[in-house]
């Protein structure tokens, strides 16, 4: 009788989760990754964390599924970056449309101190609750620059940089000790646009006038019962209360599950048939260099190398399956080179017949920008940072830094420039011009580029150029960007541009079976010569600083010196 019954408690239980009502939860207290790494490494640490994508497709899927009731959502202090709020208010704002209930649950949308982005967030849901201990920590927007030129001064150091033009503002870090004008307005107009955006949102998802919005801001940060009385929040209440009154009126058997979880169920159901038609999407997410994607083992985050993502838009260009193409870009920039050759496989992509789209997550700005500009679409999130078309390179001059800590330096080399890259001595003038003339011609290439693939005129182009980034809401309005939207977005426009129906396949590229991954590359035409890679990187967490302080980014074995587009 005991064996009877525990096979009939299971029996129930598996009925039970095949027909009870679902709460889905989203955790957002550990942040989301844009999707699946391709680098073994990044893979083995992505592991536990959500993936937007996954998110994504499972809200989609959710909105049609008559089990799904509810959606909780519980956010932390640190939010995924604008873009990607954006792309989740849009998401839930869908979801919520279908008639299931939406709430956010935060313990303190920063304790006491800045939450803007979290709570602009949380806007979105139908219901807002904070723990009764929490805050609100809506005091705006801000964007702070620090000036480090008077501290190496006092050091020894002296920064030569060039830049093309006065928006390439990242060298002002070095060589000013004050923001430019250019520099002001660039920053001011920023922040201008992610506030409207920030005050839009919250206004229409809390059913305020935005004038009250931006006194709320303006009064902020607010204790929770001051955050309640002003509207902003619905209830404060602990974890336990919010999961019992959701229980209470979708059902007290629902069970909970997780996004991500309900995602990879439903996707593991719906395999791809083979020679079925589908949409390719490319990731590329990071820094962009020469070489293969990945990360070091010592930390400081992913790279998009040109040879994976470019041997991964051949083998999309190559695969008759493929009619389509999506290129979801996030990346600050890096080498014009590695974006140069990027560019060329768009470029590719696009006159082969095959429809290529750009989906925009939170940055793709400068070579990030150049390897998005040839695309038929272009994709992205009004709070995107895109634009910044121009380029900055020079070098370190630590020669009174070593003198004053007793360090001596020699050169002994042939030819007249072989150590023009030594940190130690500062560039001659026909030094400094060669340097002009490579920033010259960097700058000329890349406006050329803009002005083809968006349509505008040299003189057009160059008026939104000057180094200038810009939100992807003020891209839109200067023709930077075709549309305002995220990755599904972006899936969506390349599915009509090929002709597929709504629900065609997506399939990520490079697609490899696990004897592919296994074996080597046979030729740079192969489809396994688009795996990431595990890479050792000399300055591992600190490739980033080396990089920002004119150090050779790639590790000190290298000729110093930093040509690159941030």
């Amino acid at each position: 009788m005991d064996a009877t019954k525990v096979i009939i408690d299971t029996v129930d239980r598996f009925k039970q989760r095949r027909t009870a009502p679902l709460v889905l939860e989203l955790d957002l207290t550990e942040g989301l990754i844009d999707g699946a790494p391709a680098d073994p490494l990044g893979a083995i640490l992505a592991m536990r964390k959500t993936s937007l994508a996954d998110v994504l497709a499972g809200l989609k899927r959710a909105r049609k599924d008559d089990r799904v009731k509810a959606l909780i959502v519980k956010i932390g202090v640190q939010s995924p970056g604008l873009a990607a709020v954006q792309e989740l208010r849009q998401a839930v704002a869908l979801f919520r449309a279908s008639g299931k209930l939406t709430v956010a649950f935060a313990e303190s949308f920063g304790e006491f101190g800045g939450g803007t982005v979290p709570y602009y967030l949380a806007s979105a849901f139908e219901r807002v609750y904070l723990q009764p201990s929490g805050d609100v920590g809506l005091t705006g927007i801000a964007m702070e620059q620090r000036f480090l030129r008077g501290a190496l001064g006092k050091l020894g150091v002296e920064y030569q940089l060039g830049q093309r033009h006065e928006y390439k503002t990242a060298a002002n870090t070095f060589t000013q000790d004050h923001m430019t004008d250019a520099h002001r307005e660039s920053m001011g107009r920023i922040t201008e646009s992610v506030t409207e955006q920030v005050v839009a949102g919250v206004a229409e998802g809390r059913g305020l006038e935005p004038a009250r919005v931006r006194e709320l801001i303006d009064q902020g940060p607010f204790i929770g019962a001051e955050a309640v009385d002003a509207g902003l929040v619905d209830r404060m209440a602990y974890r336990d209360e919010v999961y019992d009154e959701v229980k209470q009126e979708v059902g007290d058997n629902a069970l909970l599950l997780y996004v991500g979880r309900y995602a990879k169920a439903l996707t593991a159901k719906k395999l791809p048939h083979p020679g079925e038609q589908a949409v390719a999407l490319v990731r590329g997410n990071g820094a962009i260099r020469l070489g293969r994607s990945g990360r070091s083992p010592m930390g400081g985050g992913g790279a998009m190398g040109s040879d994976t993502v470019c041997a991964a838009l051949r083998a999309a260009r190559r695969d008759d399956n493929v009619k389509a193409v999506v290129f979801r870009v996030d990346s600050p920039g890096g080498s014009y080179v590695a974006s140069d050759a990027i560019w060329r496989e768009v470029v590719l992509t696009r006159k082969a017949g095959k429809p290529i789209v750009i989906s925009m997550g939170d940055l793709a700005a400068s070579g990030g920008y150049m390897v998005s500009m040839a695309a038929d679409v272009i994709v992205a999130q009004p709070g995107t940072l895109t634009g910044s078309i121009g380029v900055f390179g020079g070098k370190a001059v630590i020669g009174g830094l070593l003198e004053k800590i007793g360090v001596t330096s020699e050169i002994v080399g042939e030819g007249a420039n072989s150590g023009m890259f030594s940190p130690t001595n500062a560039f001659s003038e026909a030094q400094w011009a060669r340097i002009n003339a490579w920033l010259d011609r960097v700058y000329d290439d890349f406006v050329n580029k803009v002005a083809e693939g968006r349509g505008l005129t040299r003189e057009r182009a160059h008026e939104l150029a000057k180094g200038r980034v810009w939100t992807g809401a003020d891209a839109l309005e200067n023709g930077l960007v075709d549309e305002l939207g995220g990755l599904e977005d972006a899936l969506a426009v390349a599915r009509g541009k090929a002709g597929l129906p709504a629900d065609a396949p997506v399939r990520a590229y490079p697609r490899l079976n696990p004897l592919e991954r296994l074996r080597p590359a046979e030729s740079s035409e192969d489809k396994a010569a688009a795996l990431a890679q595990v890479r050792v990187e000399a300055w591992g967490p600190l490739a980033h600083l080396a990089g920002e302080l004119g150090l050779p980014s790639y590790g000190p074995l290298i000729l110093p010196g930093s040509w690159t587009i941030r």
